[in-house]
Parts: C-alpha cells; structure tokens; sequence
C-alpha cells in the first residue's frame, strides 16, 4: 500500500530555501515562463497576503536591492550559486549590503499587486545567471522549496 499526500501547512521546512510568507499562503497565479527573456510570460508567483504582513527571506543572502523600481517597492537577495529572488510590492526593512538568513524579516507586504485578485499579492520571483555568457534564466520560485508528498510503504512485501 502507497499513501501519498500533501505536507501540512504547519510541517517543518526541510532545504536552503522556505516560503517568504507564514502562514503557507495560497498561490494566486503561477510561474509562466517566457519562451525568450524580453517575451510575456510571469516571472514568478503570486502569494496571496494581507497588507502590513512580514515578508521573509526566503534563503540566505545578501540583499542587493530594497527601493522602487517603476513606483513599486522592491527588494532583491543574491544568494549562493548566481541565484536571485526579488519580491514586490515590499516596503523594506533591510538595506542593499545587508546579510539575511533564511526567514529573517526583510519587509512588508503593500496591497495593490496588479492583476491579483488578493487585496494583497507577493510577487516572489527568481532567477539564475547560467551559461557562459552570464545569461539571466527565470525559473520557478515553488521549485527552490523541498516539499515532498509523504509515502507509506509496507514493511512487507
């Protein structure tokens, strides 16, 4: 007998990387990628949130950004092996230079993400420089967390 099932929202995060927002959120929208850089797609994922809600480092890093970008806040971690996630809208509290662990607070969710249908969306999003040429590659943020579905086995065959 199999028995699989999904991790519960409570259960302890194994691996480098966690969620940036606690409790678990829902997923609003997917990561989309885009079949060349400059092309449409969605860049990461939408985590619904409630307005003035800690967000939290999902790995450790060092913060390479907190500002606006185009009127939005923003803040950027570098992290171990050319990976980078950025998150929006977030009013930091960590400055460009800062160490962060994993789950240390770097700021706060604004409500207002466009194209959300929460009052209040985090767009978590990652990226890897690969390649020689240091070329940028989007990839899915929910593949940084180790969540595995539990399986039973039985002790016998």
């Amino acid at each position: 007998m199999v028995l699989s099932g999904a991790v519960p929202a409570d259960a302890a995060e194994s691996g480098p990387f966690g969620w940036p927002l606690r409790p678990r959120p829902t997923v609003e929208r997917e990561f989309d990628k885009p079949e060349r850089n400059w092309l449409p797609g969605h860049r990461g994922v939408d985590l619904a949130g409630t307005a003035g809600q800690t967000v939290l480092a999902a790995g450790e890093g060092i913060v390479v950004f907190a500002g606006e970008v185009a009127d939005k806040p923003v803040v950027s971690i570098d992290h171990p092996g050319g990976l980078r996630t950025t998150y929006e809208p977030v009013r930091a509290l960590v400055r460009a230079g800062s160490r962060v662990s994993r789950g240390a607070p770097i700021g706060t969710l604004v409500a207002g993400h466009e194209g959300c249908p929460a009052t209040a969306c985090l767009h978590w999003g990652a990226r890897r420089e690969s390649g020689a040429h240091n070329r940028r590659e989007y990839v899915d943020p929910l593949g940084l967390l180790h969540e595995v579905p539990v399986r039973l086995k039985p002790l016998k065959p």
